[in-house]
């Protein structure tokens, strides 16, 4: 095995990043993201090619320091400050309503961080679309058992995988999809993101400004697709989730007591701009909103497995 590359960080702020990257995107197995080791580790794709990055949290001496496998290594420790939301500048965010305040006191040095590659977060957040929780997750585990890579080095011990490149994306039959359990109007937008994804890494971290108007000129990328990806990608602090099945409902519930709807939620957030996923991503954080009453939706039952 390669010795890896290897960085001390020194941020000049008290970098938590358990709050930042949580304790893994999509629970114990989540193939791109673990803590093991007291680390985490993630499997990337990056300008350079794929990498593991293992991270040790920030320590007494106010360090936080890396390691980086494989041909994305040196990529991968270049772009960790902005991996761990360095770039996040999250001034003016002062909100006065009570149940924000006190959300924000509990995470005081909580940032938006962005990812290593667009594409990464561009082909879950596709997969997400208009289906259960428990389907995406399927979809995207199945998806990285067929079609990814082993993360370099430690990180294939570990189970890590990167999403499969977007020439693998472009080459996979419709027939390979429905197996996959992702439906054709999902599969045909990743193709089609596909045939575009280098324009898509080159522009959108350069144009931020504009990169929901590029997004949105995608076959199969709305409203709420730009937002995901604008939100995860680029670390857009106002990219609102508008159309998803919980945001309105919970945000109107913490800070109303009462459910709304798309239009209400646009209403209730409009005097946060340009901060208003920081709303959104701490009463998600905090999993305030209304009791569940009903039962979960069920996943769709006519793919086939």
């Amino acid at each position: 095995m390669a010795e890896p590359l290897s960085r001390a960080w020194r941020p000049d702020w008290p970098c938590p990043l358990e709050q930042v990257w949580g304790r893994g995107g999509r629970g114990p197995g989540d193939a791109g993201h673990r803590v093991a080791r007291g680390r985490h580790w993630r499997a990337l794709n990056t300008p350079g090619g794929p990498a593991t990055l293992a991270v040790t949290p920030l320590d007494s001496l106010g360090v936080v320091a890396a390691q980086a496998w494989g041909p994305g290594a040196a990529a991968a420790l270049e772009l960790l400050p902005a991996l761990c939301g360095a770039a996040d500048d999250p001034s003016g965010f002062a909100p006065e309503h009570p149940v924000l305040r006190g959300l924000l006191r509990a995470r005081p040095h909580w940032r938006l961080p962005r990812s290593a590659s667009v594409w990464d977060v561009l082909v879950p957040v596709v997969i997400e679309q208009k289906v259960t929780g428990q389907e995406a997750t399927l979809g995207i585990r199945r998806l990285l058992s067929r079609h990814g890579e082993p993360a370099p080095g430690p990180g294939a011990d570990l189970g890590l995988v990167t999403f499969p490149t977007a020439e693998v994306v472009r080459r996979i039959p419709s027939w390979e999809w429905l197996g996959l359990g992702i439906d054709p109007a999902r599969s045909r937008t990743l193709v089609a993101a596909a045939r575009v994804a280098a324009t898509l890494e080159r522009v959108l971290p350069a144009e931020p400004e504009l990169a929901d108007q590029r997004l949105r000129s995608l076959p199969g990328i709305g409203v709420w697709s730009s937002a995901e990806i604008r939100a995860r990608a680029l670390g857009d602090a106002d990219a609102v989730s508008f159309g998803d099945y919980h945001v309105a409902r919970d945000i109107g519930w913490a800070l109303t007591g009462s459910e709304t709807d798309d239009a209400g939620l646009a209403e209730l957030l409009a005097p946060y701009r340009p901060h208003r996923l920081r709303v959104q991503r701490l009463v998600g954080q905090a999993g305030l909103g209304p009791p569940r009453r009903g039962p979960r939706l069920a996943p769709r039952t006519h793919l086939p497995t």
